[in-house]
């Protein structure tokens, strides 16, 4: 019988969504029904992963405001958070996914816009085999305590912090 983890891919280097894509293509070769739900992301949003998702048939949902932080509007950044969180927790109570991707969760978490406590009960609550990978900087320490198992992304080199190269196509976008 397959344990279910929870993984949390946090810090501040460059790589956290990405490992969790590799779950999922590893997983969708295994023939697991995954998704993913992005916080941060805009509806109708179309990078990479999107373009691909979408080839494979495996659903992405994004519901943020593009980039809080440019924008300025947390009240509405919060608002589609918590929009997008009732989302979430019903597709883990659901069960019908093997694998469900909370990317740029713990944004909202650090923000306070979602209770901690209310993601801990709900990934109490999952089925038992269900995996749930948690994406983004700033992950709480409640729910570092909580996971299964967690990675801290950390910058060594950085292209655009160091020599102010762009977001790449296929790299970051």
């Amino acid at each position: 019988m397959r344990h279910g983890l929870v993984i949390v891919n946090t810090g501040e280097g460059k790589g956290k969504t990405t490992a969790a894509l590799g779950v999922m293509f590893r997983a969708w070769g295994r023939d697991f029904q995954t998704r993913m739900f992005q916080f941060i992301k805009t509806a109708g949003a179309r990078f990479g992963e999107h373009r691909a998702a979408e080839k494979m048939g495996i659903p992405i949902e994004a519901g943020g405001d593009g980039c809080t932080v440019r924008s300025g509007d947390r009240e509405q950044a919060a608002a589609l958070a918590v929009e997008l969180w009732a989302r979430c927790r019903e597709a883990i109570l659901t069960g019908e996914d093997d694998i469900i991707v909370l990317d740029e969760l713990a944004y909202a978490l650090h923000y306070g816009w979602i209770p901690v406590p209310d993601v801990i009960e709900t990934l109490r609550q999952r089925p038992e085999g269900m995996h749930v990978i948690i994406t983004g900087r700033y992950a709480p320490q409640e729910l570092i305590d909580y996971a299964d198992l967690v990675t801290d992304m950390r910058v060594i080199k950085h292209p655009y912090r160091d020599q102010g190269i762009k977001a790449q196509l296929g790299i970051e976008l």
